[in-house]
């Protein structure tokens, strides 16, 4: 048995019915791992920060802000927060588990097909103006930041560095991951919501050539510079509607940037693409299922290795007991 203070500060205790499967990620702000929740015989993943790190300087406001977000959203392509609660010393937050990410994926496989470049394109278009509409700038649109679900469909994750930005307001801070970020970001600002058009530019590119359009520099000043003297020459081996579109996307002048939705609806890389959620949805990705089949599993080797609790003692969630 375990006790844990629940989200509304209530305390229950009841029977574990939670085992610990494996490790999935572990970083400087947390750790997260595979769980298996006996009673519902469902698989989730539990994201273990301790609330040392969440009380440091500027991490506290950062926290409220990607949860703010995330409790706002509500969309099939986005990793949605799920139920939290706290011990002693961690909080725990629980969602849905997925068990690759894109940036694996590529890494896998290399270049993708045509086909699955437009599925994931209109899937991402899809999120980006679901999030824009909300007043909502993503920041760190990238490889790592999508995680594939059992049938080959992403999930865009980690909104640590989104911010609420109402349409005409611009942003001035430098952050995201260089290779990704667009010219006006490097400069630090002013920029909007166009800049994540410029990232998923930038990934598209990678899908497609199986390389980055700019090579990763020391410093976002050294980043501007090849950034700026890239003149997005896209191969000349890549379909003329997605050529056009990565032409579209990675364009300098953010104004200029293709950004609205019907400009998507209407492009010929789209052209017989509904972009309807559930219509895209209705059939699995097999190249991504059968990938996803030879990956190995999380590592249960790494469990307790330097984390000063016994997790499982904690992992008690009065909903799924």
């Amino acid at each position: 048995m375990g006790t844990v203070n629940c989200r509304q500060g209530q305390h229950a205790q009841v029977a574990l019915s939670n085992k610990v499967l494996g490790l999935v990620a572990k970083g400087s702000f947390g750790t997260v791992f595979k769980v298996l929740d006996c009673g519902q015989k469902a698989i989730f993943a539990v994201k273990v920060v301790p609330k040392v790190k969440v009380l440091q300087k500027d991490i506290l406001r950062q926290c409220k802000e990607e949860v703010s977000i995330q409790r706002q959203i509500d969309h099939p392509f986005v990793h949605g927060l799920g139920d939290s609660w706290q011990g002693k010393r961690h909080l725990f937050i629980m969602c849905s588990y997925c068990s690759t990410d894109l940036y694996s994926l590529w890494s896998a496989v290399g270049c993708f097909t045509e086909a699955s470049i437009r599925l994931f394109a209109a899937e991402l278009v899809l999120v980006l103006c679901y999030l824009h509409d909300l007043g909502i700038i993503h920041r760190d649109v990238k490889m790592e930041n999508i995680l594939l679900d059992k049938r080959g469909h992403l999930k865009l994750t980690d909104f640590g560095l989104s911010r609420h930005l109402p349409q005409g307001a611009r942003a001035y801070t430098i952050c995201g991951t260089l290779q990704y970020m667009a010219p006006e970001v490097l400069r630090g600002g002013p920029y909007n919501h166009a800049a994540d058009w410029w990232s998923l530019g930038v990934l598209l590119f990678s899908l497609a050539t199986g390389e980055f359009p700019v090579a990763a520099e020391r410093d976002h000043v050294a980043m501007l510079a090849s950034v700026t003297h890239f003149d997005s020459e896209i191969p000349a081996s890549l379909n003329q509607g997605l050529s056009l579109l990565l032409h579209e996307l990675l364009c300098q002048n953010p104004l200029q940037r293709l950004h609205h939705l019907h400009r998507f609806q209407v492009h010929p890389f789209f052209r017989g693409v509904a972009f309807d959620p559930e219509l895209l949805q209705k059939q699995p990705v097999n190249f991504v299922m059968e990938t996803q089949a030879t990956q190995p599993s999380p590592s249960e080797s790494m469990l307790f290795k330097d984390f000063d609790c016994n997790l499982e003692s904690y992992l008690v969630y009065p909903g799924l007991a």
